[in-house]
């Protein structure tokens, strides 16, 4: 899309994200078109969606749909994600049945793709019906996750070849920018506390301690950024790997220097600092957790002797 309908569909997203989250969230995005939009720009659906959504800490079955998209299950379809921490496919082979133990979210009124291994990566589209589905409340219940279980004889469906490593990588991508977006509000709400609060007569914004964890804050964010943009400008495993390891190292990050400008207020429910650590202490988990997938990236760049080139800063 060019500058101008890339400025609309910003305005028309950002609109749509404070407005709704969940079910009503994915309503509105059905009526934008979004769908339509990962189809045929995926950069800037994704980008525009998902840095709302961290920013904004909603959600929607966005990620799914990216997933789907990849895999090319078709629209309407969303994917079985893999438990928390884990990336490899959420389907395992057991004689004639296929064993289904993941994750999903939103709403789950049609089919869901699964993918399993076998001698390729497979996927088949299974109705939710067929699925065990429990919701999950753990640290950030408004997250919307649900367990997903099942026990699937093969013969009841059809299946067919997957990428599911893309399909992966896309993901990653996805939530590196929802995390980077939760950072930047988490930055915004300790960069607004530290000019009103007042310490010793003066705002504590001019402490040197204060602005330096606010500076730290914000090269993290900056950094995180820029890999991700590199994800798209260079397609690959490991760009996607390395983007999602440092936005979800940078969010903790964050999310800790916030806490400490903050104070005492950050610890309360009151605040609404509380929602993003939440928040993004799942969404590091989800595809993988940025302290796993860095010594993953290490073990591969000591197999392969092929260190990628630096980002252009």
């Amino acid at each position: 899309m060019d500058t101008h309908d890339r400025k609309l569909f910003a305005q028309s997203l950002r609109q749509a994200s404070e407005q709704h989250t969940g079910a009503a969230l994915d309503a509105a995005l059905d009526d934008l078109g979004w769908s339509d939009a990962l189809a045929g720009d995926a950069r800037d659906a994704v980008c525009l969606l998902f840095e709302l959504q961290g920013a904004g800490n909603v959600t929607s079955s966005a990620l799914q749909s990216v997933l789907a998209q990849a895999l090319g299950v078709g629209p309407g379809v969303g994917v079985v994600l893999p438990p928390l921490g884990k990336w490899h496919s959420p389907g395992v082979l057991a004689g004639e049945q296929l064993l289904v133990q993941g994750l999903a979210m939103g709403a789950l009124t049609g089919g869901l793709a699964v993918v399993w291994e076998s001698k390729e990566p497979m996927v088949a589209v299974v109705p939710a019906d067929d699925l065990n589905l429990r919701s999950l409340s753990g640290i950030d219940p408004a997250l919307g996750l649900v367990h997903v279980t099942a026990n699937l004889p093969l013969h009841a469906f059809s299946p067919a070849p997957a990428n599911w490593p893309a399909a992966i990588a896309t993901g990653r991508v996805a939530l590196a920018y929802e995390l980077i977006g939760a950072c930047r509000s988490m930055l915004s709400l300790a960069r607004e506390h530290a000019l009103q609060r007042v310490q010793f007569g003066r705002p504590i914004s001019g402490f040197q301690a204060v602005r330096h964890r606010l500076a730290d804050s914000l090269l993290a964010i900056e950094a995180a950024q820029a890999c991700a943009d590199a994800a798209w400008d260079e397609p690959g495993t490991m760009g996607a790997t390395v983007a999602k390891a440092v936005a979800g190292t940078t969010a903790r990050t964050v999310g800790k220097h916030a806490q400490q400008v903050l104070g005492g207020m950050g610890y309360t429910t009151d605040h609404p600092l509380h929602q993003y650590v939440r928040r993004v202490l799942v969404l590091d988990q989800l595809l993988g957790a940025g302290s796993v997938l860095t010594r993953e990236i290490g073990a591969e760049l000591l197999r392969t002797r092929d260190v990628p080139e630096m980002l252009p800063l």
